[in-house]
């Protein structure tokens, strides 16, 4: 597909007769576009695959750098599509637009005593769609599963304008396909989502968490399996480094009576081990956006076995970086930019371990192959490219190998 803008201003107008002129802007050789609703999304799709230009959402912007790096010339902004548009409590579901903040949509589900169970990155700023589109998750997932779990449905704008409807607004709804999965984590290649119906979950009323401490991680790994096993309600759990030593993050959710139990019960399993245990504060959850921090690290996202988590832990502490890890295996980390060099034979011993190596992002000093080897599946996710997008409309080269 070739882009020709050599002219902004034209191309300003014929978007702005579709989304009005007070919502559209010109930066430079960009045309940036907010449209109102699903119906405008599919009128701004369908010019811009006809004439050729490569479109890119932007919600919160929170997750820009994630993926390879693009330039497509028509910027859609989601900002306008952030209303709950239903909330049915008594079905425990609701359907959002998806440049709705998750904050925003958590505090009004809350008024239910309902949410979403998932805990995302930085979700004052973070929009539902960009969310869904990068599949991000939390701690939380231990207990309630990932977004696969949670979405029900979704409203869909493809390539040529084309709006998809896919699953239903009740959670045992079982018709059609699961269109919505594919769209998830997708990095907006093959679809621009506008709207997601949830199923929710009653919001937890009594927690505790607290933060098991050794110098080694290993002890915690062991630990960790353990609770895994037992009949404790965890809610979330996270193994990280703390410094100079290791934390193993539990979070307990029960009734009052029950609680208070359990608590004793965790105490007495890290006093066995030889272990020392504190309470510990609710933002201790928040620990992964560190990651992120500072502008000469690599971020990595890597997945491996629950019995491998005290290991890779202790690999990425003894390289210098930091490291937090879900209980289910799934690992955000950073390294330092010193560290370009070692990132091939790390990524190797990931996959070695039947596990993933992805770097997020990285110094803008630095160009490393984000993705690694290509896995066997990726002709046919080139194949669901081609057929959803075949003029590379959506995001061309976002996702890995160029899609």
């Amino acid at each position: 597909m070739i882009e020709q803008i050599s002219n902004p201003h034209r191309i300003a107008t014929d978007l702005a007769a579709i989304v009005g002129s007070a919502h559209v802007s010109i930066v430079g050789d960009t045309v940036a576009v907010v449209p109102e609703n699903t119906e405008q999304v599919s009128s701004v799709l369908r010019f811009c695959n006809r004439a050729g230009f490569s479109v890119s959402a932007v919600g919160g912007g929170t997750k820009q750098r994630w993926g390879t790096p693009i330039q497509s010339k028509i910027i859609l902004h989601t900002r306008r599509l952030n209303a709950l548009l239903e909330h049915t409590w008594q079905d425990m579901t609701c359907t959002v637009q998806a440049g709705c903040t998750w904050s925003a949509l958590q505090n009004s589900l809350a008024q239910h005593g309902q949410f979403v169970a998932l805990d995302p990155l930085w979700p004052d700023r973070a929009t539902v769609g960009g969310i869904t589109a990068t599949n991000d998750s939390g701690a939380l997932r231990l207990k309630y599963g990932s977004l696969r779990d949670l979405i029900i449905g979704m409203t869909i704008v493809l390539a040529d304008g084309t709006i998809a409807r896919t699953g239903g607004k009740v959670v045992k709804n079982v018709a059609g396909y699961d269109l919505h999965k594919l769209m998830i984590g997708a990095f907006g290649t093959l679809g621009l989502i506008t709207e997601i119906t949830f199923r929710l979950h009653s919001l937890p009323v009594h927690l505790k968490s607290f933060t098991i401490i050794s110098p080694a991680a290993e002890p915690l790994g062991s630990l960790l399996l353990q609770l895994l096993d037992s009949h404790l309600n965890v809610q979330s759990m996270q193994l990280r480094t703390k410094g100079d030593v290791f934390g193993l993050d539990v979070q307990l959710s029960a009734l009052p009576e029950v609680l208070k139990d359990q608590t004793i019960l965790l105490s007495a399993i890290a006093h066995k081990a030889e272990l020392s245990i504190e309470e510990a504060c609710a933002e201790l959850w928040d620990n992964r956006v560190l990651s992120f921090t500072g502008s000469d690290v690599f971020t990595m996202k890597a997945t491996m076995l629950p019995s491998d988590i005290a290991r890779f832990t202790r690999i990425i502490h003894d390289l210098g970086g930091t490291a937090v890890t879900q209980a289910t295996g799934i690992m955000t980390a950073s390294l330092p930019v010193t560290l370009e060099h070692q990132l091939p034979q790390l990524r190797q011993q990931f996959i070695d371990a039947q596990g993933s190596f992805t770097i997020l992002q990285q110094p803008a000093s630095t160009d490393v192959d984000l993705w690694g080897p290509m896995p066997d599946s990726f002709s046919l996710m080139q194949r669901i490219k081609q057929h959803f997008d075949p003029n590379r409309t959506l995001n061309p080269g976002r996702f890995m190998g160029g899609i």
